[in-house]
């Protein structure tokens, strides 16, 4: 497949995932325990028949830990996206970059030069618009945006956790791995907090199906497999018109409107994000 084409169909796949958990009725962190465990089904059988599990240790660690930790961004990004609108809860999730950036730079003392401190700003200053300069200064926060922060928080320490383990094994045994990690933490949750786990309607199962076959299993192959042939910066600024497509399938398929202040929050919110990366290509340079 043409890379550039297999990041469209990648791009779109994962910008149906939180349309799929406002019309399942079903608890998020259970939603979200078969988006992993769905596509880690179908994706089990070819990794057996191709002999594509031979792992050594230290990359099954990174693996199954990095997992645990992706099953914690999608259980908060779901619980966000239950109290918060599909567009904002997906745009929100999508700061990760700029907390690796920060965590890079407290952490590992990594310099992180002038233009992500630009795009930081731009961002932040984004976020203000978006949930509004007073309920800032009353701490009056909906908690589902402090899920969807929470989230992207997760996902920048997934991102660390596993960076650079794909030049060592390949995609689909990474994925193997970590979406076992991961459906196994997601699902321990669900039992201890006896989340419904069997009995859903039809309309619900095609909901769980398409999450695990449509967003995860065949999304994520074709992003990876993207990243193999193009540039990751220009990989990375690409995802973030996922928050656009998602937008548009919240105003089709759930009605949803964003309000004046929300949509300029959020354009100035993905610029902040989009220059954080042409920072990260700079350097590159």
């Amino acid at each position: 497949m043409n890379p550039k084409a297999s990041l469209i169909i990648g791009i779109i796949c994962i910008s149906f995932s939180p349309i799929f958990v406002k019309l399942a009725v079903a608890p998020p962190i259970t939603s979200g325990f078969y988006r992993i465990f769905i596509a880690w089904l179908f994706l089990a059988p070819y990794c057996i028949y191709k002999k594509q599990l031979k792992i050594n240790r230290k990359d099954l660690l990174v693996a199954l830990v990095g997992g645990v930790v992706f099953g914690a961004d999608i259980a908060v990004w779901n619980l966000s996206l239950v109290k918060i609108s599909a567009t904002i809860s997906t745009l929100l999730t999508n700061l990760a970059p700029v907390w690796v950036g920060l965590l890079s730079f407290l952490i590992l003392r990594k310099r992180s030069g002038v233009l992500f401190w630009v795009g930081t700003w731009i961002a932040i200053f984004g976020m203000i618009i978006l949930v509004g300069y007073n309920n800032i200064l009353h701490l009056q926060f909906n908690i589902g945006l402090v899920y969807a922060l929470i989230a992207s928080f997760f996902y920048a320490i997934y991102i660390m956790i596993t960076k650079g383990i794909l030049r060592r094994i390949t995609t689909v045994t990474f994925m193997f791995y970590n979406m076992l990690g991961a459906s196994v933490f997601l699902l321990l949750i669900c039992v201890s907090q006896h989340n419904e786990l069997i009995h859903f309607s039809t309309s619900t199962w095609l909901c769980l199906l398409g999450m695990g076959l449509i967003c995860q299993l065949v999304g994520w192959i074709t992003i990876n497999y993207s990243l193999n042939y193009l540039e990751a910066t220009k990989v990375s600024i690409a995802l973030l018109s996922q928050t656009v497509i998602a937008g548009f399938w919240a105003m089709l398929f759930l009605n949803e409107t964003l309000a004046f202040k929300e949509i300029a929050g959020s354009i100035i919110v993905l610029a902040g994000i989009a220059v954080t990366f042409l920072k990260r290509k700079s350097l590159s340079n």
